[in-house]
């Protein structure tokens, strides 16, 4: 028999006898014996038409795999050492510093050694601005721009990854490291300051009453947790420029730009109440919470405007990465 003449297998590996017509193989949902869902009896719930045994696009890239990865990084043991240090520095800086303090409107650099709570509330308003800027917007602009910088990317989604699962994971874990970044250095800033200054009532900036520690201390939580949200637009946006670009100092810059822009436009009173819309005004409203009577109506502000934004933002970065080329 020559070689054209030859049967081709079918797919089951089988060699036809020579005159025997090949059964052709119906797998799609229309197939003959299919039930309503188009799936064949037998074949496993989990497997679709056209997937490979075993194959679960729900189960691909893991969040405790992700967890890991982006844990064993440089970048990310390098940020938390210096959130994590930076109280301790400043406690060497007032300790060895000239002792002094202000006189009638104490400002809150004044009462960082009056207790642990003051310090904790000192040491975040320095940092607010800046450092944690910085570390939200590495965590959340390096996840996608360092896998596509490095030619991972591609592969990734040729596991295959589908892509809005990707997208998922990768934002779960860096909001995750981004919330942790918020979050450890007032507490370690509170353990250093109460090591190092006693564990006293907090003193109010301004005015100089004196309020409980019991008392301020699950305000302070509530603190922390308006940080963490007014991070969320500074994370957003570190995140759609991550999945625009290859370059992740490009998105994490991006983000930090646009902090230094809406601070500059908050300080032209020109603007008047436009400046409430802008990412960065209600930062300081913290600061309410924390006062003998407590006026949480700018931190509401600042929560609408802050979860607004990332979540259109956030949008716009699904829509662009369901349609990018990352072959090239």
């Amino acid at each position: 028999m020559s070689p054209a003449e030859r049967p081709a297998p079918d797919l089951t590996g089988e060699v036809p006898a020579a005159g025997r017509a090949v059964p052709a193989r119906h797998d799609g949902p229309d197939a003959p014996g299919n039930d309503a869902q188009g799936h064949t009896p037998g074949r496993a719930p989990g497997r679709a038409a056209g997937h490979a045994p075993g194959y679960a696009p729900g189960h691909t890239l893991p969040l405790r795999v992700e967890f890991v990865r982006q844990l064993r990084r440089r970048r990310t043991m390098a940020m938390f050492g210096v959130l994590l240090a930076l109280p301790w520095v400043l406690v060497v800086a007032f300790q060895f510093g000239p002792a002094g303090r202000g006189q009638g409107n104490l400002r809150l650099s004044d009462l960082a050694t009056a207790g642990g709570l003051n310090f904790a509330a000192f040491a975040l308003s320095v940092s607010a601005s800046f450092l944690l800027v910085v570390a939200v917007a590495l965590f959340c602009g390096d996840t996608v721009a360092s896998e596509a910088s490095w030619s991972s990317l591609r592969y990734l989604l040729a596991a295959p990854v589908p892509r809005d699962r990707l997208l998922r994971q990768k934002l779960v874990v860096a909001l995750a490291y981004s919330a942790a970044a918020v979050t450890v250095l007032p507490l370690m800033a509170l353990l250093a300051g109460t090591l190092a200054f006693g564990w006293n009532d907090i003193t109010v900036p301004g005015t100089g009453e004196v309020i409980p520690a019991a008392d301020v201390l699950p305000k302070f939580a509530v603190v922390i947790g308006y940080a963490l949200v007014s991070q969320l637009v500074v994370a957003s946006v570190a995140f759609l420029l991550s999945v625009t670009t290859d370059s992740p100092l490009g998105a994490v810059g991006g983000a930090v730009g646009l902090v230094i822009v809406s601070s500059i436009l908050q300080a032209v009173e020109a603007l008047g109440s436009l400046r409430e819309f802008l990412p960065t005004f209600w930062n300081a409203a913290w600061l309410d919470a924390l006062a003998p009577e407590p006026e949480y109506g700018g931190m509401v502000k600042g929560v609408a405007i802050s979860v607004t934004y990332s979540a259109v933002i956030i949008a716009l970065a699904f829509r662009r990465f369901r349609r990018r080329d990352v072959v090239s």
